[in-house]
């Protein structure tokens, strides 16, 4: 029997692919041409017509090939599909749903490792850009309320060269070194200008900023002092002054030491000098 249902396939096959040749050549079509249509390989369609089916491949795959090729020739061959013809074969199902528990605990790691290395291809460079940051020293700044951000420093004063009185015949002084000019000496003059009725004197035992401004606005010195160093102005020519770390700086008036305390506000004097040269709050 199973012989007999074998060579009944066989021979449908062949019956089915007679027909599809037959209805080919009726159509004036080569098998080039209809492999060109179908876009089969030309050993498939001529498998098709020969009946040799196992060449081509899965059961499925002959029946779907069959009916492109008897829908382009205008030929019913789905009796022969459903009963001799290429039978479908149920496929059958495995079941995965359980998975072995190290596969598990494998994946799990996997996950896991991605993740740390995305967060690491992430972290880094960000650290990296910014780890210069973090090892800057922010910048110590005094408080000296309205100073400015770039101050120039005054060159210190010049220190003239002195003629030298020679206790000798002549009654004029004598210049020391009257065979060589005399130069500037780049020396900070710490000596204290004498004090006197029309003078307002400065004398600074440590760093201070400071700001002199005449009666009409114009700045007669600004900058930054340092300890030891003196400034001496005219009484009339001085309109307001301001001083920074004012605790260091000693302001004499008319041979008499002025009280800037009532003029501080955070270590900084603010005061205006009168045109009789008494000191005031500065407005």
């Amino acid at each position: 029997m199973i012989h007999e249902s074998s060579a009944n396939i066989q021979g449908d096959a062949r019956g089915c692919g007679e027909r599809l040749r037959e209805a080919r050549a009726a159509a004036g079509l080569s098998v080039q041409e209809v492999a060109s249509r179908l876009r089969m390989p030309v050993h498939v369609v001529e498998a098709l017509e020969e009946g040799r089916w196992q060449v081509i491949g899965a059961n499925v795959f002959v029946r779907g090939q069959l009916r492109s090729y008897a829908r382009l020739l205008g030929v019913d061959v789905e009796p022969l599909l459903e009963t001799h013809i290429a039978p479908a074969v149920p496929v059958d199902l495995v079941s995965h749903a359980y998975t072995p528990r190290y596969q598990r605990v494998m994946e799990s790691a996997g996950r896991r490792a991605v993740y740390v290395v995305i967060t690491a291809a992430i972290a880094v460079p960000v650290w990296l850009a910014t780890r210069s940051h973090f090892n800057d020293v922010a910048p110590t700044t005094a408080s000296l309320d309205a100073v400015p951000a770039e101050v120039a420093q005054p060159a210190p004063p010049l220190r003239v060269a002195q003629s030298v009185a020679v206790p000798a015949t002549g009654t004029a002084a004598v210049e020391a070194d009257s065979g060589a000019p005399y130069m500037a000496s780049l020396a900070p003059v710490n000596r204290v200008p004498q004090a006197s009725s029309g003078k307002l004197l400065f004398d600074f035992s440590g760093e201070s900023w400071m700001q002199v401004t005449a009666p009409d606005g114009s700045t007669l010195e600004q900058g930054l002092m340092r300890a030891g160093d003196a400034r001496s102005f005219d009484t009339a020519s001085v309109g307001r002054v301001v001083l920074g770390n004012a605790s260091v700086v000693r302001v004499q008036q008319a041979g008499s030491i002025v009280d800037t305390t009532p003029y501080q506000r955070a270590n900084v004097a603010r005061f205006a000098v009168s045109s009789d040269g008494s000191v005031t709050a500065a407005e």
